[in-house]
């Protein structure tokens, strides 16, 4: 079955209506860039739309009434819904869950790694890490992989000729193990959909070791410095093998340089 979303207004109330027109509208012109005295800000995280996005993604808006009267919203939502975090327990139930990991896995230091030199389709191999990563990888490093082959991830165009991302497999996740990462990230050059051989290896390699991976980011071409620090904090939740987040860079600060 297809997934399915809407964005529900079970309420009645004057004005209600205008103000969430106002607020879709408002999503039409999005702001990706900050400032923050002599910090710069990009946000690298996916906009879900709920009227257009494709997996499970539920609003449910209410008036609550009572003598303390406001509006609530019941969530229905995919935990891989948009910009995400994976954890181990999404490929092993024995293994940690969003809230068995400690905060700073969503957190720290990252390289953003392009490779630009690779044809359409190539693996990304050990070789190819050494070369662009130059040294400069630290244990607890993010690790953002990334290419010029850009298209939107897990759409219609998966697989297709369109579809020239690089690729990982067994061997990219040991060259990542072997660094001590935490997390890796991927941009929409780098395919984590090609084949079930390759991306249950690439993830079980690395989720055993309670490495995290973070999917569907956006924005990584307005990033001016490729050491940055980074936060993507999941929702709090037990049992939960995977959360939306809000992606950010921070470029700046001198210790996660």
């Amino acid at each position: 079955m297809k997934p399915w979303c809407t964005w529900s207004t079970p309420w009645k109330g004057k004005g209600i209506g205008s103000r969430l027109q106002n607020t879709k509208q408002g999503c039409e012109n999005l702001v990706s860039e900050y400032t923050l005295g002599k910090l710069r800000i990009i946000d690298l995280t996916k906009l879900v739309d709920p009227a257009t996005e494709t997996r499970l993604c539920n609003l449910h808006r209410f008036y609550t009434g009572g003598h303390i009267p406001d509006y609530h919203t019941n969530l229905e939502i995919n935990s891989h819904l948009g910009t995400h975090v994976e954890c181990p327990y999404h490929h092993h139930d024995d293994w940690s869950d969003v809230s068995a990991l400690p905060l700073t896995s969503f957190l720290g230091r990252a390289l953003y790694l392009n490779f630009t030199e690779l044809g359409p389709r190539a693996y990304i191999t050990p070789e190819d890490l050494e070369r662009v990563s130059a040294g400069r990888i630290r244990p607890g490093d993010i690790v953002i992989l990334d290419s010029p082959y850009r298209i939107p991830p897990f759409t219609e165009k998966t697989n297709t000729e369109e579809d020239k991302r690089l690729l990982v497999n067994a061997a990219t996740a040991i060259w990542l193990r072997d660094k001590q990462v935490k997390c890796v990230g991927f941009g929409d050059g780098v395919s984590v959909e090609s084949n079930n051989e390759d991306i249950s290896a690439f993830h079980d390699i690395l989720m055993v070791e309670n490495i995290v991976f973070l999917e569907v980011l956006k924005n990584l071409e307005l990033l001016k410095q490729d050491v940055f620090f980074m936060s993507y904090t999941p929702m709090y939740i037990k049992g939960l093998d995977s959360s939306p987040v809000r992606a950010y860079a921070i470029e700046g600060l001198a210790e996660f340089s």
